[in-house]
C-alpha cells in the first residue's frame, strides 16, 4: 500500500503516481534511471525518465522540499530563468511503514550544462567571461525582484547556450528567501558569497587542469562584482536630464532594451527651476527581445537567440523589401522569413543530430558558420550551402546536450 501525498504544479502534471514512493531515492530501480549532464549536489539527486520524458528527483526533509517548491514557483512567475517545477511528493512511507524523506521533482531542463560539462567540451575558451556575464545577469534579476539567493555558486546553476553568450539557470533554492525590496547589505552579501563560492569552483577547475592557464580565479571574480554593478546600475539608477535633452530617455530606454528589459513606465519629476527632469524607469522584466520574437513568429528563444533572430528578420524583409520594390508587412515579413529560411534550415538536420542544439541556438551558429565560409570564399555562399557544411563538418563535433549521456561517461 502506498501512502503519499503529491503536491503539484499549476502548470499540467505527468502521471508520476506510478513511479515507486515506497522506496528511497537512492534504491530506484536502474530501469527507471538515465545519464544527463549534472552538477553536484548536497542531497540525492536521479534523473529518471518517465513516460519518454527526463525529471530530475531530489530527497530532502519534507519541510525544505515544500520550501523550495514555493521558491521556484515564486522566481517562475517573475520571468527568473528557473526549472520547471513538476511536484512534491510528500508524506511517503516505506513498506514496513516508517518514514521517508520527501522528493521534489522537476523537469529536465533541455539543451543545458553544469559548468563541469561547458569546460570539458570543446569551445572552452573565454568560457569563464561568459558564465560571469550569465551569473551577474541572473543575481541582478533575482535582486530587482526582492531574491536573496544566499548560495550562489557554479555548481548551483544551470547554463544554456544564447548565441554567442550563456543564459544562467537557477537550480537550488535551499537557501533563498524571498522579500518586498533588498537593502544593498543584503545585496552586497549575497553577491560576497557568490564570489567566495565561484571562486573556489575556479580553483577546483584548475586543479583539474581544466582552467587556461592565462585565467586567474581572484582576478576573473574581481570582474564578476563590476559586471553586477554595471549591469545594476544601468537598470536602476536615476538619470537627470535636461529639458532640452529629452532625447536621452529614449537612448536610455534603447540600452534597456537591448539588456533584454522592458519598462512599465517612466517617472518624470521636475527639477528646481524646471530646467531638468529626474529620469529612472519602471524595469518590469527581463525578455524583451524574446517576447517580441514568439510575438511575430511563434519561436521560443533565449534573449541573445531573439535579438539575433528578429535581426535576420529585419535584414530578409529589407531583401524582399528590395526585390519586390515595396515596403512589406511586419507580419508579412516574419511569415515569408520563417517558411521560407528558418524552417527549411532546422528541417535540414538529420534526426540522429537534431538533438546537439536548440533550433535557435543552431539558425544562429548556422548564420555565423555562413559568414565564416562567405568571408573565405570572397562572396555571400548562401544559407543552403552554409547549412550543408555547418550539418556536415561542425555540427558533428559539438556535445549532445537534451539526451542521454553516454554509460562510460563521467
Amino acid at each position: 500500500m502506498v501512502s503519499l501525498r503529491l503536491k503539484t504544479s499549476r502548470e499540467p502534471t505527468p502521471d508520476v503516481l506510478a513511479l515507486p514512493w515506497t522506496t528511497p531515492l537512492d534504491e530506484w530501480p536502474d530501469d527507471l534511471a538515465v545519464r544527463l549532464p549534472r552538477g553536484r549536489h548536497r542531497h540525492v539527486v536521479r534523473f529518471i525518465e518517465h513516460e519518454g520524458r527526463f525529471f530530475a528527483c531530489k530527497e530532502l526533509p519534507s519541510r525544505l522540499a515544500h520550501r523550495e517548491f514555493e521558491m521556484l514557483e515564486f522566481l517562475k512567475e517573475e520571468g527568473v530563468p528557473v526549472v520547471d517545477l513538476v511536484g512534491v511528493a510528500d508524506e511517503r512511507l516505506d513498506h514496513d511503514g516508517n518514514p521517508l524523506e520527501a522528493v521534489l521533482i522537476t523537469r529536465h531542463l533541455p539543451y543545458s550544462l553544469p559548468y563541469m560539462q561547458l569546460f570539458m567540451g570543446p569551445g572552452a575558451e573565454g568560457l569563464h567571461d561568459r558564465i560571469l556575464d550569465a551569473l551577474a545577469a541572473l543575481l541582478v534579476r533575482i535582486h530587482l525582484i526582492g531574491f536573496y539567493w544566499g548560495d550562489c555558486s557554479l555548481n548551483n546553476a544551470l547554463f544554456r547556450r544564447d548565441a554567442g553568450a550563456l543564459v544562467a539557470y537557477l537550480v537550488d533554492t535551499e537557501t533563498g528567501e524571498r522579500q518586498t525590496t533588498l537593502s544593498d547589505g543584503q545585496r552586497v552579501h549575497d553577491l560576497d558569497i557568490a564570489v567566495e563560492n565561484i571562486v573556489g569552483g575556479l580553483f577546483e577547475l584548475e586543479a583539474m587542469g581544466r582552467l587556461a592557464a592565462e585565467v586567474d580565479p581572484v582576478d576573473t571574480v574581481d570582474q564578476l562584482r563590476l559586471r553586477y554593478d554595471a549591469l545594476w546600475n544601468e537598470l536602476t539608477r536615476t538619470d537627470q536630464v535636461a529639458s532640452t535633452q529629452l532625447w536621452r530617455i529614449n537612448a536610455r530606454l534603447e540600452r534597456l532594451n537591448d539588456l533584454g528589459f522592458d519598462t512599465a513606465e517612466v517617472e518624470l519629476t521636475d527639477g528646481e527651476g524646471h530646467q531638468s527632469v529626474r529620469f529612472r524607469p519602471s524595469v518590469v522584466e527581463a525578455g524583451h527581445h524574446v517576447r517580441e520574437l514568439k510575438r511575430v513568429t511563434g519561436i521560443d528563444a533565449q534573449e541573445n537567440q531573439a535579438r539575433r533572430l528578429l535581426g535576420a528578420i529585419a535584414a530578409y524583409g529589407a531583401w524582399l523589401s528590395g526585390e519586390e520594390g515595396r515596403d512589406l508587412p511586419e507580419a508579412l515579413v516574419a511569415y515569408r522569413w520563417l517558411t521560407e529560411r528558418y524552417e527549411p534550415t532546422i528541417a535540414a538536420v538529420p534526426d540522429d543530430l537534431d538533438h546537439r542544439l536548440e533550433p535557435a541556438e543552431l539558425y544562429h551558429q548556422i548564420l555565423d558558420h555562413a559568414w565564416y565560409l562567405s568571408e573565405r570564399a570572397g562572396a555571400d555562399v548562401g544559407l543552403p550551402t552554409a547549412t550543408r557544411s555547418f550539418v556536415a563538418e561542425v555540427l558533428p563535433t559539438l556535445p549532445t546536450t537534451e539526451t542521454v549521456l553516454p554509460a562510460d561517461d563521467d
